[in-house]
Protein backbone atom coordinates (compact mmCIF):
# COMPACT_ATOMS: atom_id res chain seq x y z
CA UNK A 1 0.00 0.00 0.00
CA UNK A 2 2.79 2.43 0.91
CA UNK A 3 4.37 1.83 -2.50
CA UNK A 4 1.18 3.03 -4.20
CA UNK A 5 1.12 6.23 -2.15
CA UNK A 6 4.80 6.84 -2.98
CA UNK A 7 4.20 6.23 -6.71
CA UNK A 8 1.25 8.63 -6.87
CA UNK A 9 3.18 11.27 -4.89
CA UNK A 10 6.16 10.86 -7.23
CA UNK A 11 3.89 11.64 -10.18
CA UNK A 12 2.77 14.88 -8.55
CA UNK A 13 6.38 15.77 -7.73
CA UNK A 14 7.32 15.16 -11.37
CA UNK A 15 4.57 17.56 -12.46
CA UNK A 16 5.97 20.18 -10.08
CA UNK A 17 9.56 19.69 -11.22
CA UNK A 18 11.36 22.77 -12.64
CA UNK A 19 11.58 21.34 -16.15
CA UNK A 20 7.92 20.32 -16.41
CA UNK A 21 5.80 22.88 -14.56
CA UNK A 22 6.91 26.01 -16.53
CA UNK A 23 6.19 24.25 -19.84
CA UNK A 24 2.67 23.10 -19.01
CA UNK A 25 0.92 26.14 -20.61
CA UNK A 26 2.96 25.61 -23.77
CA UNK A 27 2.00 21.96 -24.03
CA UNK A 28 -1.66 22.76 -23.35
CA UNK A 29 -1.65 25.42 -26.07
CA UNK A 30 0.09 23.05 -28.47
CA UNK A 31 -2.21 20.05 -28.05
CA UNK A 32 -5.39 22.16 -28.08
CA UNK A 33 -4.31 24.06 -31.19
CA UNK A 34 -4.59 27.42 -29.44
CA UNK A 35 -2.23 30.30 -28.88
CA UNK A 36 -1.25 31.22 -25.35
CA UNK A 37 -3.36 34.38 -25.47
CA UNK A 38 -6.37 32.44 -26.75
CA UNK A 39 -6.10 30.08 -23.79
CA UNK A 40 -6.18 32.97 -21.35
CA UNK A 41 -9.16 34.56 -23.08
CA UNK A 42 -11.27 31.40 -23.39
CA UNK A 43 -13.84 30.76 -20.69
CA UNK A 44 -13.63 27.01 -21.32
CA UNK A 45 -10.76 24.84 -22.56
CA UNK A 46 -11.27 21.77 -24.71
CA UNK A 47 -10.11 19.04 -22.34
CA UNK A 48 -10.32 16.14 -24.82
CA UNK A 49 -6.87 16.64 -26.44
CA UNK A 50 -5.35 17.34 -23.00
CA UNK A 51 -6.74 14.06 -21.64
CA UNK A 52 -5.51 12.21 -24.74
CA UNK A 53 -2.08 13.80 -24.30
CA UNK A 54 -1.98 12.54 -20.71
CA UNK A 55 -3.09 9.12 -21.91
CA UNK A 56 -0.20 9.12 -24.38
CA UNK A 57 2.56 9.68 -21.84
CA UNK A 58 0.84 7.28 -19.42
CA UNK A 59 1.06 4.48 -22.00
CA UNK A 60 4.84 4.84 -22.20
CA UNK A 61 5.38 5.05 -18.44
CA UNK A 62 3.18 1.98 -17.85
CA UNK A 63 5.14 0.04 -20.48
CA UNK A 64 8.33 1.07 -18.68
CA UNK A 65 6.83 -0.28 -15.46
CA UNK A 66 5.84 -3.59 -17.03
CA UNK A 67 9.33 -4.01 -18.49
CA UNK A 68 11.01 -3.19 -15.18
CA UNK A 69 8.81 -5.68 -13.31
CA UNK A 70 9.43 -8.36 -15.94
CA UNK A 71 13.18 -7.95 -15.57
CA UNK A 72 12.80 -8.02 -11.80
CA UNK A 73 10.88 -11.30 -12.05
CA UNK A 74 13.74 -12.82 -14.06
CA UNK A 75 16.13 -11.83 -11.26
CA UNK A 76 13.80 -13.16 -8.57
CA UNK A 77 16.28 -15.85 -7.53
CA UNK A 78 18.59 -13.04 -6.44
CA UNK A 79 15.82 -11.08 -4.71
CA UNK A 80 17.97 -10.10 -1.71
CA UNK A 81 20.72 -8.64 -3.90
CA UNK A 82 18.11 -6.97 -6.14
CA UNK A 83 16.44 -5.36 -3.13
CA UNK A 84 19.72 -3.99 -1.78
CA UNK A 85 20.80 -2.74 -5.21
CA UNK A 86 17.39 -1.14 -5.80
CA UNK A 87 17.51 0.61 -2.43
CA UNK A 88 21.00 1.95 -3.09
CA UNK A 89 20.00 3.28 -6.53
CA UNK A 90 16.95 5.05 -5.12
CA UNK A 91 19.11 6.61 -2.40
CA UNK A 92 21.61 7.81 -5.01
CA UNK A 93 18.81 9.33 -7.10
CA UNK A 94 17.34 10.99 -4.02
CA UNK A 95 20.66 12.54 -3.04
CA UNK A 96 20.94 13.95 -6.57
CA UNK A 97 17.44 15.44 -6.34
CA UNK A 98 18.15 16.97 -2.93
CA UNK A 99 21.42 18.41 -4.24
CA UNK A 100 23.86 16.58 -1.98
CA UNK A 101 25.55 14.94 -4.98
CA UNK A 102 25.60 15.93 -8.65
CA UNK A 103 25.19 13.26 -11.31
CA UNK A 104 25.99 15.18 -14.48
CA UNK A 105 24.39 12.63 -16.82
CA UNK A 106 21.04 13.42 -15.15
CA UNK A 107 21.41 17.17 -15.61
CA UNK A 108 20.09 17.40 -19.14
CA UNK A 109 16.78 17.39 -20.83
CA UNK A 110 15.73 16.47 -24.34
CA UNK A 111 12.75 18.00 -26.08
CA UNK A 112 11.15 16.26 -29.02
CA UNK A 113 9.59 18.60 -31.52
CA UNK A 114 6.57 17.35 -33.45
CA UNK A 115 4.51 18.90 -36.18
CA UNK A 116 1.09 20.06 -35.06
CA UNK A 117 -1.48 17.64 -36.42
CA UNK A 118 -5.22 17.31 -36.18
CA UNK A 119 -7.20 14.23 -35.20
CA UNK A 120 -7.75 12.09 -32.16
CA UNK A 121 -4.40 10.30 -32.37
CA UNK A 122 -2.20 13.40 -32.59
CA UNK A 123 -2.42 14.35 -28.87
CA UNK A 124 -1.69 10.72 -27.92
CA UNK A 125 1.41 10.64 -30.11
CA UNK A 126 2.58 13.99 -28.73
CA UNK A 127 2.05 12.65 -25.22
CA UNK A 128 4.17 9.60 -26.04
CA UNK A 129 6.86 11.91 -27.39
CA UNK A 130 6.64 13.86 -24.14
CA UNK A 131 7.31 10.68 -22.18
CA UNK A 132 10.40 9.80 -24.21
CA UNK A 133 11.71 13.34 -24.57
CA UNK A 134 11.36 14.44 -20.95
CA UNK A 135 12.30 11.17 -19.25
CA UNK A 136 15.89 12.43 -18.74
CA UNK A 137 14.49 15.44 -16.88
CA UNK A 138 12.24 13.51 -14.48
CA UNK A 139 14.59 10.53 -14.65
CA UNK A 140 15.63 10.36 -10.98
CA UNK A 141 12.01 10.38 -9.81
CA UNK A 142 10.67 8.09 -12.55
CA UNK A 143 13.72 5.85 -12.22
CA UNK A 144 13.08 5.39 -8.52
CA UNK A 145 9.50 4.24 -9.18
CA UNK A 146 10.70 1.91 -11.94
CA UNK A 147 13.21 0.41 -9.52
CA UNK A 148 10.43 0.02 -6.99
CA UNK A 149 8.37 -1.74 -9.68
CA UNK A 150 11.28 -4.07 -10.45
CA UNK A 151 11.14 -5.38 -6.88
CA UNK A 152 7.39 -6.06 -7.08
CA UNK A 153 6.23 -9.62 -6.60
CA UNK A 154 3.86 -9.49 -9.57
CA UNK A 155 3.55 -7.87 -12.98
CA UNK A 156 0.14 -6.47 -12.03
CA UNK A 157 1.62 -4.61 -9.06
CA UNK A 158 4.44 -3.18 -11.17
CA UNK A 159 1.98 -1.92 -13.76
CA UNK A 160 -0.22 -0.54 -10.97
CA UNK A 161 2.69 1.46 -9.55
CA UNK A 162 3.39 3.14 -12.88
CA UNK A 163 -0.34 3.66 -13.47
CA UNK A 164 -0.54 5.57 -10.20
CA UNK A 165 2.64 7.47 -11.05
CA UNK A 166 1.11 8.47 -14.39
CA UNK A 167 -2.13 9.41 -12.64
CA UNK A 168 -0.23 11.66 -10.24
CA UNK A 169 1.31 13.42 -13.23
CA UNK A 170 -1.83 13.43 -15.40
CA UNK A 171 -4.46 14.69 -12.95
CA UNK A 172 -2.81 18.06 -12.20
CA UNK A 173 -1.97 18.38 -15.90
CA UNK A 174 -5.63 18.04 -16.92
CA UNK A 175 -6.74 20.22 -14.01
CA UNK A 176 -4.30 22.95 -15.04
CA UNK A 177 -5.83 22.90 -18.52
CA UNK A 178 -9.31 23.27 -17.09
CA UNK A 179 -8.22 26.15 -14.83
CA UNK A 180 -5.53 27.66 -17.02
CA UNK A 181 -5.89 31.23 -15.75
CA UNK A 182 -5.68 30.17 -12.11
CA UNK A 183 -2.85 27.77 -12.97
CA UNK A 184 -0.74 30.64 -14.32
CA UNK A 185 -1.07 32.47 -11.00
CA UNK A 186 -0.47 29.26 -9.06
CA UNK A 187 2.67 28.32 -11.01
CA UNK A 188 4.06 31.84 -10.67
CA UNK A 189 3.71 31.71 -6.88
CA UNK A 190 5.00 28.14 -6.73
CA UNK A 191 8.30 29.00 -8.40
CA UNK A 192 9.42 30.62 -5.14
CA UNK A 193 8.94 27.30 -3.33
CA UNK A 194 10.33 25.06 -6.08
CA UNK A 195 13.56 24.34 -4.22
CA UNK A 196 11.66 23.25 -1.11
CA UNK A 197 9.33 21.00 -3.13
CA UNK A 198 12.31 19.39 -4.86
CA UNK A 199 14.05 18.69 -1.55
CA UNK A 200 10.86 17.27 -0.02
CA UNK A 201 10.45 14.96 -3.00
CA UNK A 202 14.07 13.86 -2.74
CA UNK A 203 13.64 13.23 0.98
CA UNK A 204 10.60 11.03 0.31
CA UNK A 205 12.64 8.92 -2.10
CA UNK A 206 15.58 8.81 0.33
CA UNK A 207 13.33 7.37 3.04
CA UNK A 208 11.93 4.91 0.50
CA UNK A 209 15.42 3.70 -0.41
CA UNK A 210 16.34 3.20 3.24
CA UNK A 211 13.11 1.29 3.90
CA UNK A 212 13.79 -0.98 0.92
CA UNK A 213 17.34 -1.78 2.06
CA UNK A 214 16.19 -2.50 5.62
CA UNK A 215 13.19 -4.48 4.27
CA UNK A 216 10.78 -2.30 6.25
CA UNK A 217 8.70 -0.89 3.39
CA UNK A 218 5.95 -3.49 3.76
CA UNK A 219 6.01 -3.18 7.56
CA UNK A 220 5.41 0.58 7.34
CA UNK A 221 2.61 -0.08 4.86
CA UNK A 222 0.87 -2.46 7.27
CA UNK A 223 1.30 0.09 10.04
CA UNK A 224 -0.41 2.78 7.95
CA UNK A 225 -3.29 0.46 7.01
CA UNK A 226 -3.81 -0.35 10.69
CA UNK A 227 -4.51 3.31 11.45
CA UNK A 228 -6.07 4.24 8.09
CA UNK A 229 -7.98 1.06 7.22
CA UNK A 230 -9.89 2.44 4.21
CA UNK A 231 -6.59 2.50 2.29
CA UNK A 232 -6.66 -1.29 2.20
CA UNK A 233 -9.51 -1.11 -0.29
CA UNK A 234 -7.21 0.73 -2.72
CA UNK A 235 -4.74 -2.13 -2.77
Amino acid sequence: MLEYIIAFSAGIISFLSPCVLPLIPGYIAYVTGSTFNELLEKKETNLTPIILFAFGFSIIFIIFGAAATFIGQILLNNSYELRIFAGILIIVFSLHIIGIINLKFLNYEKRIQTERKQGIFAPILIGMAFAFGWTPCIGPILGSILILASTSESLVKGISLLTLYSLGLALPFVLSGYLIQKFMLFSSNLKKKMNLITKLGGSLLLITGILIITNQLQAIGFYIIEYVPFLQKLG
